[in-house]
């Protein structure tokens, strides 16, 4: 974070921005977004990609629905879709309304769908949804029928799913995803038996019992220490992935106060200085973004805190804050080879009162990293997608279409989006206009 005292590091995000308009000036690009709303129907706070009709074309699932791409506009009910609320009218006549109740409705609710994701599980050519339910509840994939009719089969992968960011990815290093999450009070990786991954995955606890329940906030996984595995990134530390998995006993712990309980948890190379650094949100239903510079102190690995947006527009350089980072996506979103931040405002995690602000508008934003060229010079420098969809307690930077550059797919308490990224050639003068400028607070 900037204060007037660090006289060093503002001028170095100085020569940070104006090296970044020197770079995109050779050749500058605007990128834009256009929203399109599947639905306003709240069914989940995740949703996925996938090519489910098996058409070439990439299709988006949200809650209960797939909707067929790349158009979006016809929707097929993959699993049961039975919850409804009613309001009342002006005139005084009721409606019900299908989904649980959210933006649509005064009140809060939960959906019974966190996250999706999308894989082949039974290995069948047709891409299957796995949706990580309500934390304490199961996690299931839904068997693709192969452009059969009716709901899809559903097949129990882990029964008790812990923390409300749990992911999906290859751990083990064996080429294949697994389930992470934390369950029973422990952190652990569910593994497949991909002769039938219709069976119940085995668990792997890599950390001793702790005081982790459902609602634990902050997990990850990347390779800290450059050694070619996967650590575990969580809130209070990250846990050192061992030489051999063939035993299950527990990972060596580093402790590290990264958050009071953030979301997704990425470990990435962010000032290009040869080594993982981490990056969290540092409270899923507060403030605060930051990435943690790895550094050494007698030659063990430590890090350096660098918060560069938080509860104060003064904190962020641009004069950006909001509030409920809570899901956060790291992709390369302009296709530079450095990968950037994808997170925004989670709408009504708690409802209309609970929280910090809200109400306030629920932006969506990606975040350009922009390497000074020296350890810990970086730039973060924001552009708003949306500021009335937010995040859920997913957000996913893929693409759905048929241009390079990553759209943004959300599910959440305002429905289901695709925010349709497209990038044009424009003048150095357009460009210009366009990019972000800094907090002059900031610079005093």
């Amino acid at each position: 974070m900037l204060g007037a005292s660090n006289t060093k590091m503002k001028l170095a995000l100085t020569l940070l921005a104006v090296a970044a308009t020197a770079s995109a000036a050779d050749k500058p690009l605007l990128h834009t977004f256009k929203k399109q709303q599947l639905t306003k129907e709240f069914w989940s706070e995740g949703a996925t990609v996938g090519d489910f009709n098996k058409d070439g074309e990439k299709d988006i699932a949200g809650g209960p629905f797939w909707y067929e791409g790349p158009a979006f506009e016809k929707r097929h009910e993959f699993y049961p879709a039975t919850q409804s609320f009613k309001i009342k009218k002006d005139d005084g006549t009721e409606e019900t309304i299908r989904g649980f109740e959210g933006a649509l409705s005064k009140k809060n609710a939960y959906s019974k769908n966190f996250l999706m994701f999308s894989y082949d599980f039974n290995r069948d050519g047709w891409d299957d949804i796995l949706v990580n339910g309500f934390p304490g509840e199961d996690t299931s994939w839904y068997e693709n029928p192969k452009g059969g009719a009716g709901h899809w089969k559903k097949h129990v992968a882990v029964e008790v799913t812990d923390n409300e960011s749990p992911g999906f990815q290859d751990i083990t290093g064996d080429g294949k995803p697994e389930i992470f999450c934390n369950s029973g009070g422990y952190f652990i990786y569910a593994e497949a038996d991909w002769n039938d991954a219709s069976k119940l995955w085995k668990v792997h606890r890599i950390t001793p019992k702790g005081p982790w329940q459902r609602f634990t906030h902050g997990i990850g996984f990347g390779d800290v220490n450059g050694d070619g595995k996967q650590d575990l990134l969580e809130s209070a530390g990250w846990w050192e992935q061992p030489a051999s998995l063939a035993e299950d006993k527990p990972w060596t712990h580093h402790p590290h106060p990264f958050s009071t309980g953030g979301s997704q948890m990425f470990a990435y190379d962010f000032d290009g200085d040869g080594d993982n650094d981490v990056l969290t949100a540092l409270a899923g239903h507060g403030y605060g973004l930051a990435w943690y510079e790895h550094v050494k102190e007698g030659g063990k690995i430590t890090f350096k805190n660098h918060t560069f947006m938080n509860k104060e527009p003064r904190e962020n350089r641009y004069g950006v804050k909001f509030s409920q980072l809570h899901s956060v996506d790291l992709v390369d979103m302009d296709l530079d080879g450095i990968k950037d931040i994808i997170t925004g405002k989670r709408f009504w995690a708690h409802g209309p009162d609970g929280d910090a602000e809200p109400n306030a508008p629920a932006v969506l934003y990606w975040f350009k990293t922009v390497r000074g060229g020296g350890s810990g010079q970086v730039d973060f420098v924001p552009h708003l997608i949306d500021n009335d969809s937010g995040v859920g307690t997913q957000v996913l930077a893929t693409r759905v279409g048929k241009d390079p550059y990553p759209d943004v797919v959300v599910g959440n308490k305002k429905g289901v989006f695709v925010m349709h990224h497209n990038a044009k050639s424009a003048s150095r003068e357009e460009w210009q206009k366009a990019q972000p400028k800094p907090f002059k607070e900031a610079a005093e």
